[in-house]
C-alpha cells in the first residue's frame, strides 16, 4: 500500500508526504498507521482534516470515470473480481476498511478504464457476438491515471500548451477542449511489473494494449498477455484442468515468469540472460517484440509520431530494453541517442538523436498526482 498526502490550498497540487507498506496483512492495521503517520509528521490533527481519500481503482461493471466510491459501486467492483482478480479484490478490501474507520471522510475512485472513454468505438469492440459485447466484454485499458500524466507532460515538454489543456481537463470537459495548433502524436509506454502501450492523439487516448483485463497485452510480470482465447480452452480438454487451474496458470505462471522459467523481475531476468541463459534472453525478446508491435500500432493509426515516451519501473530505469525497442527504427524516423539513453534512469530527459523526427523522452509517471487531481476536480464539482 502507498500513499500520498496532496495540498490544494495554492496551486495544482503540492505533495506534502507520502509512504507504503509492502507484504501486508493487515489492511486495517495499515490504514491506522498511515494516519499515525501523518499524524506524527503534523500534517494533520484528525481525519477530518482530509478534505477526501482518493483511490486509482481498476475497473466497474458498467461504470468508469471519477466516482464516489458508494457501497452500490464498489459492490459493481465486486463484480469485476474474475476480471482483475490480482486488483480489485485487495482495493474493495482496503475501500469498506477505510469507509468503516472514516465514515465522515469521501471515498472517491478514479477508475484506470476512464482515460479511454473517448477512444474510437472501433479500437474497443471485440468480434464477439452482441450479447458478449453487451455484457461488457470490450476492450476497457488501463494505467490510465499514467498514461493521462503522460499525455499532460509530454504536451508540455514538446511546447503545446493547448494540447497539455486538453489533457489535463479531458474529464471536467467531457473530451476536453479544442486544440489551437496541428496534430499531437504520442505513444506512451508504461513499462513495468505490468505493462501497457497507448496511443495518444492531442492529449486523448486512442486506444490500449491491455482489452478487457489488465491480464492482457504485453506479457506482464507472471501474467501472460495477449493469447488466443481457443488456448484456454485446448488445454482444459487436453489436460483437464479446471477454472481455477487455468486462471493460477494464466495469472500467475505465465508472463515473464513463464517465459523465463521462473523470472518474475526483469532484473533477475537481465542478470540470468547476460550468464547465458536463453529462456532469460527469449524472456527479454518476447517482451521487447510486442512493445514493438504496439509501438507500430498506434504509429499506423497516428499517421505517425512526435513523440515516444518511456515510463514506469522499466521504462525509466531499463536503458538495455529501451534501446532494444528502439533499434531499427530509422525509416519510422526513432533515432535513439545512446550516450543519452545510457545516462538516464528515473528522470525525465530526451534521449533521441539531435536530429530525429521523433522526441524520445523518459518521463517519470505520476499517478498520485492525477488521481489527487481528479479528486479535487470531482469535490469541486459536486460542491457547486
Amino acid at each position: 500500500m502507498k500513499y500520498r498526502l496532496f495540498d490544494f490550498a495554492c496551486g495544482d497540487g503540492e505533495m506534502l508526504a507520502r509512504g507504503g507498506m509492502e507484504r501486508l496483512t493487515d489492511h486495517a492495521g495499515a490504514i491506522e498507521q498511515v494516519l499515525a503517520e501523518l499524524k506524527k509528521g503534523g500534517w494533520i490533527a484528525s481525519e477530518a482534516d482530509l478534505a477526501a481519500v482518493g483511490f486509482k481503482t481498476i475497473m466497474a461493471e458498467g461504470r468508469t470515470g471519477c466516482l464516489e466510491l458508494t457501497a452500490e459501486v464498489v459492490d459493481s467492483m465486486e463484480v469485476c473480481n474474475y476480471v482483475a482478480p490480482a486488483h480489485n479484490p485487495p482495493y474493495i478490501r482496503g475501500i469498506r476498511l477505510f469507509a468503516e474507520k472514516m465514515p465522515a471522510v469521501p471515498l472517491v475512485g478514479l477508475f484506470e478504464t476512464a482515460f479511454y472513454q473517448w477512444a474510437p468505438e472501433a479500437s474497443n469492440r471485440y468480434a464477439v457476438p452482441r450479447s458478449w459485447h453487451e455484457a461488457g466484454v470490450r476492450r476497457w485499458g488501463f494505467h490510465g491515471a499514467s498514461h493521462k500524466f503522460i499525455a499532460e507532460r509530454s504536451a508540455e515538454l514538446l511546447g503545446r500548451e493547448d494540447v497539455a489543456n486538453r489533457a489535463r481537463n479531458l474529464y471536467v470537459d467531457n473530451a476536453g477542449s479544442p486544440v489551437d495548433g496541428p496534430p499531437l502524436r504520442v505513444v506512451s509506454c508504461h513499462l513495468g511489473g505490468s505493462s501497457s502501450i497507448t496511443g495518444i492523439l492531442n492529449g486523448a487516448a486512442i486506444g490500449n494494449s491491455m482489452g478487457l483485463s489488465p491480464q492482457s497485452g504485453l506479457p506482464h510480470n507472471n501474467r501472460v498477455g495477449d493469447l488466443d482465447s481457443m488456448a484456454v480452452l485446448h488445454m482444459m480438454r487436453r489436460d483437464g484442468l479446471s477454472i481455477d487451474e487455468v486462471e493460477k496458470a494464466l495469472c500467475s505462471e505465465g508472463g515473464l515468469k513463464g517465459l523465463s522459467g521462473g523470472h518474475n523481475d526483469i532484473r533477475d531476468i537481465q542478470s540470468a540472460a547476460d550468464a547465458g541463459d536463453e529462456d532469460a534472453q527469449l524472456a527479454l525478446d518476447v517482451f521487447v517484440h510486442s512493445a514493438r508491435h504496439w509501438i507500430g500500432a498506434y504509429f499506423a493509426q497516428l499517421n505517425g509520431l512526435d513523440a515516444l515516451v518511456f515510463t514506469a519501473g522499466i521504462g525509466e530505469n531499463r536503458t538495455g530494453t529501451r534501446a532494444a525497442i528502439c533499434a531499427n527504427l530509422e525509416q519510422l524516423g526513432i533515432r535513439l541517442d545512446p550516450e543519452k539513453n545510457e545516462a538516464t534512469q528515473a528522470e525525465e530527459a530526451v534521449i533521441s538523436a539531435e536530429d530525429s523526427p521523433v522526441k524520445v523522452i523518459v518521463i517519470p509517471t505520476n499517478e498520485e498526482l492525477v488521481v489527487a487531481r481528479e479528486v479535487k476536480r470531482f469535490l469541486d464539482h459536486n460542491r457547486n
